[in-house]
């Protein structure tokens, strides 16, 4: 349905909140510069790098802003400001957010954490609600878009990002716009791969989807490759003869199967050794970007033997 897709003006909003949250002024100058050829105005820009500073913290914000500043100081009159919020003064902000976030999450919000630290629910209250959500020249389906894209680049706020998914279907996104932002957040991420992410991968005959490869180091020592796997995208069965593989896991998650065994999720900070002789594969999970480093265990007369491909059924029925 073309209401189940992100306009263009939404995937640039994805972009510039997942920079934003990563802190990757390059590539957010790039996605602001799109969005302002796309009309999108200075001051919705605003209100989401504002935004920023609560999901992913002051320093991030205040230096997507100067980026935003210094793009719109050099294109001049060429932006559109647009308008600027009726918001901005309310008589009791705490009363205010109240309202505002009892009627973004469809119920009051309360819990034990707020009980313990009241201060934490009057911030949320009086300061997020009650003042940035109360500005009234972005919707709260575009700020439910661009905090999801900020919450998907980051590690450890799984269950902040699972709040922020239903807050959102609750305002107005779909299940596949949901799945477009995160790709998208996770492909921004995947930007700012340690050892870089490399051009397509020479060996994508074995491979379904795409991935990209990138050399650390293949002479006079220990083999090391940088891959990183676009959502969906995996290898084909394969054996390492005589010598095995690591794999480092460093972003994303993704899968690691072994032959007739479950296949094991893998996150950040995940290691996985691979025998010899061992037939197996590994990629991406479906809603997610994946790097890994593959180290290939140094071997007299070592090879790989590619076999079939893991097919989409056996496939869908991982997480």
């Amino acid at each position: 349905m073309a209401n189940d897709i992100l306009t263009p003006k939404e995937q640039v909003i994805a972009r510039v909140s997942a920079y934003a949250a990563l802190g990757d002024q390059k590539n957010l100058a790039q996605a602001i510069v799109d969005g302002l050829e796309l009309d999108i105005t200075v001051n919705e820009f605003k209100e989401i790098l504002v935004q920023a500073y609560a999901y992913c913290g002051f320093p991030r914000s205040l230096n997507a802003l100067n980026t935003l500043m210094e793009i719109v100081e050099k294109q001049g009159e060429n932006v559109k400001l647009g308008n600027e919020p009726t918001s901005l003064l309310q008589q009791n902000s705490l009363e205010v957010g109240h309202r505002n976030q009892t009627k973004l999450v469809g119920n009051e919000v309360s819990g034990k954490l707020f009980d313990f630290a009241p201060a934490i629910d009057r911030y949320l209250k009086a300061h997020l609600f009650g003042d940035i959500f109360a500005h009234d020249n972005l919707d709260w389906k575009t700020r439910e878009l661009a905090t999801i894209a900020m919450l998907a680049t980051q590690e450890g706020v799984e269950s902040q990002l699972a709040a922020h998914i239903n807050i959102g279907k609750y305002n107005g996104l779909t299940e596949q716009q949901i799945a477009n932002i995160i790709s998208l957040a996770s492909a921004a991420k995947a930007d700012k791969v340690i050892f870089g992410k490399g051009p397509e991968n020479p060996y994508a005959k074995y491979f379904t989807g795409k991935s990209y490869l990138q050399p650390i180091t293949t002479t006079n020592g220990v083999p090391m490759f940088n891959v990183t796997f676009e959502p969906k995208c995996r290898n084909n069965w394969h054996i390492h003869h005589r010598g095995g593989q690591i794999l480092l896991v460093t972003s994303g998650r993704g899968y690691y199967q072994e032959w007739n065994k479950p296949a094991r999720e893998l996150k950040p900070g995940d290691v996985v050794n691979i025998p010899a002789e061992v037939k197996h594969w590994h990629g991406a999970a479906k809603d997610s970007w994946f790097t890994h480093i593959a180290i290939e265990v140094p071997s007299q007369g070592g090879s790989t033997e590619w076999g079939e491909r893991v097919s989409d059924e056996e496939y869908e029925k991982l997480k």
